[in-house]
């Protein structure tokens, strides 16, 4: 019988073997696709010596096939819980070194585990997919490991963070995981997600499409919105998760942590006085207006590759998370369109789930017209970013910056859809339509009774001073407390975070349901 000193040095020799994955030729094969392995993306993303493995020595129950022949620890997959930041995670990493990261039963329970564990801990989970989709050997038990993953990730929705980084293949039914969570990260050249591959695809359509071009990082991060976030490299993938985590809370019922800054709250950012062109038909950046006013000039954008008319960030008022909403003059004018709107809308319902107070920045001339859009549902997406704003109910805080007009006003955090505290610069023009528009239809028969090209210019364009005085300026919207203040622009950070203070005890609730029935 053997010693207990022969039982510790066996422990140590089949720790050591786990930690080898698939073996030293697999991991040199991964690394020379420039990937890392399950567990180096795991050192180097928690705290060092933070992270303590679950079910390290689980191996697949399976014996068709020739896999009662083959086996391996851990069963190609990672798990276990770690520190980031001082915070409590929880984690997944596949590891392709092992029957090609393939799931299966065991591995699928592994999995379901540690997110029953971050759902009784209320902590985030963050995992990292490397896999070649379901183990075929085991059928249907592949099948239903996914689907027990995707309930989880559903009953995980709105109650803990959770954080998809695609660092290889991702195919199949394993799409729909990081579809369920709440943000994707993408590394350019090595990571690919498609329901169906390149080969299912020119059998069934004829199609020719290379891995890149049907599931690539740049498809998924300007074509799909399905990535968040596209890094160059694993290193600055796992990095950029480590920050959006900074940015959230643990879950649903706790805030963001307040991390401290002397960024002072009265700074006053004379450019933004001068921002606004004259012209109102001329484009600024409104990156510009957000880096002036947000702590250090600091933000980290959200899908700044996908409907870049508007623009979707987190950031920091005095410490504290914030996430920005703001129409982008520099794109489409930052009209709203079908993608826009759903990128806000999600955006915004993800922030108030997890207590994160709003700041919408509004330069908005309407929704884009046309038969794509119409045909495309605009009435449906721009609903869903109307309703996502009517039912948040953390705090809200508006500034028009130049043009609110049409629907469009309405829906971009208006004081009619629960706004806590709407400000517009003096230069906001608050309308229908802008007054071009307007004065061919108020005035649309007098003009063409004029004749004469000067004279008609000249008559067009005192109706369109007179308009923009009675109508396209803020002081009439104020005139109705629709707007709660005019404020000079140069002092918005100033009067953001007061805003934001002033509703720190702010109470909201929705009335009693199961659900609501967002427009999908």
């Amino acid at each position: 019988m053997s010693t207990n000193k022969q039982k510790i040095e066996d422990l140590l020799e089949r720790r050591k073997q786990t930690k080898l994955g698939g073996g030293e030729k697999r991991i040199e094969a991964q690394h020379k696709k420039g990937k890392l392995t399950a567990r180096e993306r795991i050192d180097l993303l928690v705290d060092e010596g933070s992270f303590e493995e679950f079910d390290m020595f689980v191996s697949h129950r399976a014996t068709d096939f020739g896999l009662e022949n083959e086996s391996y620890y851990t069963d190609g997959v990672v798990t276990g819980h770690g520190l980031i930041d001082g915070r409590q995670v929880y984690v997944f990493s596949q590891d392709f070194t092992i029957f090609g990261g393939s799931l299966s039963e065991m591995y699928a329970a592994k999995i379901c585990k540690i997110m029953d564990m971050a759902m009784k801990n209320g902590a985030p989970v963050i995992g990292i997919n490397d896999s070649g989709g379901a183990r075929i050997q085991e059928g249907v038990l592949s099948l239903a490991g996914y689907a027990d993953i995707f309930q989880r990730n559903i009953m995980a929705s709105g109650v803990i963070p959770q954080i998809s980084a695609i660092f290889g293949p991702c195919a199949g039914g394993a799409v729909y995981s990081p579809a369920l969570t709440d943000f994707n990260i993408m590394t350019k050249n090595t990571s690919y997600m498609f329901v169906t591959g390149p080969k299912v695809v020119k059998s069934v359509t004829g199609e020719e499409v290379s891995v890149e071009n049907l599931g690539g990082a740049s498809v998924h991060s300007t074509k799909s919105g399905v990535a968040h976030f596209v890094a160059p490299n694993e290193h600055e993938g796992i990095a950029l998760i480590r920050k959006l985590l900074s940015y959230l809370p643990q879950n649903n019922i706790e805030d963001a942590p307040i991390l401290p800054t002397n960024d002072p709250i009265d700074r006053l950012e004379d450019i933004l006085n001068e921002i606004i062109p004259d012209n109102p038909n001329k484009a600024y950046d409104v990156k510009d207006v957000i880096h002036a006013i947000v702590d250090d000039g600091d933000m980290l954008e959200v899908q700044p590759n996908y409907a870049s008319n508007i623009v979707t960030a987190f950031a920091r008022f005095n410490g504290q998370s914030v996430g920005i909403i703001a129409n982008q003059p520099k794109f489409l004018a930052g009209v709203l369109d079908c993608n826009s709107s759903r990128k806000a809308a999600r955006f915004v319902r993800f922030c108030d789930a997890f207590n994160i107070p709003i700041l919408t920045l509004v330069d908005v001339p309407g929704f884009l017209p046309g038969t794509a859009q119409e045909y495309g549902g605009i009435i449906i997406h721009g609903a869903k970013l109307l309703f996502a704003y009517g039912e948040a109910t953390v705090p809200k805080v508006t500034i028009i910056l130049r043009k609110a007009y049409g629907g469009a006003y309405d829906v971009m955090a208006s004081k009619h859809l629960r706004g806590d505290l709407n400000y517009a610069w003096p230069m906001a023009e608050i309308a229908v339509m802008g007054a071009k528009g307007a004065i061919e239809v108020l005035n649309g028969t007098e003009i063409s009774k004029i004749k004469d090209d000067k004279a008609r210019a000249e008559f067009i364009a005192a109706k369109e001073e007179e308009y923009r005085e009675k109508f396209a300026n803020p002081f009439i919207a104020a005139k109705f407390g629709y707007i709660d203040d005019v404020i000079e622009p140069r002092n918005t950070r100033f009067r953001i975070i007061r805003a934001f203070q002033s509703l720190a005890t702010k109470k909201v609730s929705n009335p009693p349901k199961k659900h609501s029935n967002i427009p999908l």
